[in-house]
């Protein structure tokens, strides 16, 4: 019976949304649609005309169908002598999608009204799609060999694990064409500095330098806690049909397989919680289009956190799952409070905080943004400067080999990499480094 009702609903749905939205048209929609009157689809057409054009626009058949089934009258017609009888199904075109939303009406996204033509434009077949697409229960239980992601374990500077979930080289190429021709059109928040063009670390810590007290927030797996419904969200908010939108977020989520999670337990690299959220499809960490979802997903995180620093007369900006506010002397005071504040904020976004990693630094000690110095200017910690110039005089007196003791396949290139970066962010300094880089002898 239940199962029945739910037809029904889609059917009344899909009818509903056929036509121009009026109560007239919508009624005789239903009528044709169940081949008799209906008495009781006043109450639910007089609704559906009055709601919100935009959100009328961006209900999927099935948000709708769950509407109908939650009507009063609906529900009585199904305790009546005849029961509502589906006679004639109405469908609307397939080559249709919703506008984007006021503030993106000018970004241009490819036009994927339906499945066959987001398969077309990936260059596969229906077939092939249906195939990259499966369902998160296939991902789970499938075996290894069978999947569509390579799973790797990474030893954490700080402790435990992190685990890489590589997508395989016939789906990476997918993706990219994803992130680059639609992902990288849509733009994060002006909070955002991580995983965005024309942004970079050094723009993230240079906001907050000079300032009397920096407050550091850590979020807690980032990739992990954006779930594939998040991901479902803003690809419908983009005007993407449901099924298309169902078939992007399966294309950029994962759900960790069984086996990866039982060596996870096994290694003691993750509690209980983060294996749970593995098991959920969530984006992996090592798809090219995970950074641009993730921040994306989290637009409304730094919507908030940047009102809150206005209101508390302070900075905000975001790196990846780095969050920091800066400002003035009071904010040392009020630490509590705001730690409370951002917490809950953090929260009903669906993230966490990692309270290990909260800090409340004021001037008179040392502050760092993603291991950068802004007491003053973006500055390299002298212990790094300290170590790198010791590493390079070593390498100019017995030679590079004898301080490679990570065993780096291209050692030269990681130095050269390090100096670049201490230039960045001292000139003179770097260019102290790159003297001595230069009378390294690399045939020794």
């Amino acid at each position: 019976m239940a199962s029945l009702v739910r037809l029904t609903a889609l059917a009344l749905a899909r009818a509903l949304q056929v036509g121009q939205r009026t109560p007239d048209g919508m009624a005789a929609r239903i009528r044709a649609c169940l081949g008799a009157e209906a008495s009781w689809c006043g109450p639910l057409v007089e609704r559906c005309a009055a709601m919100a054009g935009e959100r009328w626009r961006r209900l999927s058949v099935r948000s709708l169908a769950d509407l109908i089934e939650r009507d009063q009258g609906f529900h009585f017609a199904w305790i009546a002598h005849e029961p509502p009888c589906v006679r004639r199904y109405l469908l609307r075109e397939a080559d249709r999608m919703n506008p984007l939303p006021l503030g993106l009406d000018r970004c241009q996204v490819p036009f994927w009204p339906h499945a066959g033509a987001l398969a077309a434009w990936l260059g596969i077949g229906t077939g092939g799609l249906w195939r990259l697409t499966r369902p998160s229960d296939w991902q789970r239980r499938t075996p290894m060999v069978e999947q569509h992601y390579r799973s790797h374990l990474r030893p954490k500077r700080t402790g435990g694990w992190r685990l890489l979930e590589v997508p395989e080289p016939y789906l990476m190429p997918l993706q990219r064409r994803v992130l680059d021709d639609l992902l990288d059109r849509i733009p994060p928040h002006e909070a955002a500095h991580g995983y965005t063009r024309e942004r970079s670390v050094i723009d993230h810590a240079r906001r907050h330098c000079g300032q009397a007290v920096v407050l550091r927030f850590d979020l807690k797996d980032f990739f992990t806690a954006v779930k594939a419904s998040r991901v479902h969200a803003l690809f419908t908010t983009l005007g993407y049909p449901e099924e298309v939108a169902r078939a992007l977020t399966a294309l950029c989520t994962v759900a960790t397989p069984e086996p990866a999670l039982r060596r996870l337990r096994a290694e003691g690299g993750m509690d209980w919680e983060q294996v749970q959220r593995l098991r959920d499809p969530h984006l992996p960490q090592g798809a090219p289009t995970s950074p641009a979802l993730a921040n994306l997903c989290a637009f409304g995180l730094d919507v908030r956190l940047a009102h809150l620093a206005t209101s508390l007369g302070a900075r905000y900006s975001r790196y990846a799952d780095d969050l920091v506010l800066s400002g003035p002397a009071r904010l040392r005071t009020a630490f509590a409070r705001i730690e409370r504040h951002v917490s809950r904020i953090v929260i009903e976004e669906g993230f966490a905080l990692n309270p290990r990693k909260t800090r409340c630094t004021g001037a008179g000690r040392r502050q760092t943004v993603c291991h950068v110095v802004v007491n003053d200017r973006p500055n390299l910690p002298r212990d790094e400067f300290d170590r790198l110039k010791a590493i390079l005089h070593q390498c100019v007196r017995d030679g590079p080999a004898t301080q490679n003791r990570e065993n780096r396949p291209d050692w030269r290139a990681h130095l050269r990499g390090r100096v670049a970066w201490a230039t960045q962010l001292n000139a003179a300094k770097g260019a102290r480094l790159a003297r001595l880089f230069e009378r390294i002898d690399w045939a020794a």
